[in-house]
């Protein structure tokens, strides 16, 4: 059987160790996963104390328009209902943009290191994909600007940036969307834009009605806590979900799914806790890089890119060996570094303790 070629060069996703595989290899009783940039607070409890209500009629499907989510969301961001599209996590919009927009003879841009389902994507449909390095963890714009031409289908721009955690400013923003030319779309992922602390972030919606080339992607996995039932959005001008929906899968998201999204809507002040912690473990974590000299990218996520003058890989099986599981730098594109979560404060603690043990025998070596 012959596939398309590309699938000769690419591999699957290769998800982190599970919390159960370490265990066992490593005979330990206790594993804290840092690896995946998930909400170390759980979910909101009042999520958990209503979604049972949506556990009725499982054998019906669900409502592929998400009406009841959708008037909640559009509510909240303050936009019409018909500027919306769901997706099964982010990620499956992003795919549906891909199949969407990109073919053979089509070329995407997207910076180098970023989140790498844009790339992947974009080479299962064919496309050529245009990577342009970051420059001291930062989107170079500029750069991203010269090298479209008449064949550029999709800009991808990732604010925070995965794995980085840097952002771009709103001069920065609307600089780049005046000089982007009207014949690409461009996707602005705003996964973590839940953490965001900065007044300089570019409010994004607020530039809807001036660009029809814009969407805007969110999800819930991330500061809400909902990363296992695997629900997103994306935003844009209605003539943009007008052409994505026929690419969307009729059921994509499920009941229960929409019913905790709708939940977690509500719950504001679970987010504002969760955005309050992460701030102060981060200053904590900040500073004791700093004490030890170690270089990091400034970040507006949950977690940290830390340069390390061991490899990523030796301090990832240092942690492992301590019950922590992280995220090496050399299997995200910037070599003697890891990407940290930023877990709870006693979880955090331990972290540090066990870098610098490393750190310290390594510099006595």
């Amino acid at each position: 059987m012959r596939t398309k070629p590309i699938f000769n060069q690419l591999k699957p996703y290769v998800p982190g160790k599970t919390i159960d595989e370490v265990k066992e290899a490593y005979g330990l009783e206790r594993i804290i996963k840092l690896a995946s940039n998930e909400n170390p607070f759980g979910f909101s409890s009042h999520v958990q104390k209503h979604l049972q209500d949506a556990v009725t009629n499982l054998e019906i499907y669900p409502d592929g328009y998400a009406r009841k989510l959708r008037t909640k969301l559009a509510a909240e961001l303050h936009v019409d209902e018909t500027k919306l599209i769901f997706g099964n996590g982010s990620d499956e919009i992003m795919q549906i943009i891909c199949r969407t927009y990109l073919e053979p003879g089509t070329n995407t841009i997207m910076a180098t290191p970023t989140f790498p389902q844009y790339r992947h994507n974009a080479l299962i449909e064919g496309a050529e994909v245009r990577e342009v390095p970051l420059v001291n963890g930062y989107h170079d714009l500029d750069e991203m600007l010269s090298i479209i031409d008449e064949q550029t289908r999709v800009i991808w721009l990732c604010n925070p940036n995965n794995p980085t955690g840097n952002i771009f400013t709103q001069a920065e923003f609307d600089q780049f969307m005046k000089k982007c030319p009207e014949h690409v779309l461009v996707v602005l992922d705003e996964a973590y834009m839940e953490y965001v602390g900065t007044e300089d972030f570019p409010n994004a919606l607020n530039s809807l009605e001036e660009y029809e080339n814009l969407i805007i992607t969110r999800t819930f996995s991330k500061a809400y806590g909902l990363a296992a039932l695997r629900i997103g959005y994306g935003v844009a001008q209605e003539s943009v979900i007008t052409k994505l929906e026929p690419a969307r899968e009729p059921f994509n998201t499920s009941v229960i799914a929409q019913h905790a999204a709708v939940l977690a809507l509500e719950d504001k002040a679970f987010i504002e806790k969760t955005f309050e912690k992460n701030v102060e473990t981060k200053q904590e974590l900040e500073d004791f890089c700093d004490r030890l000299g170690l270089r990091y990218y400034p970040s507006e996520t949950n977690f940290l890119l830390i340069h390390l003058p061991i490899t990523g890989d030796e301090m990832t099986e240092h942690l492992l060996q301590n019950g922590f599981i992280v995220r090496s730098g050399e299997a995200l594109g910037i070599p003697h570094s890891i990407r940290l979560t930023i877990g709870k404060k006693d979880h955090m603690k331990e972290v540090m303790n066990a870098m610098e043990e490393k750190l310290a025998k390594v510099e006595n070596s």
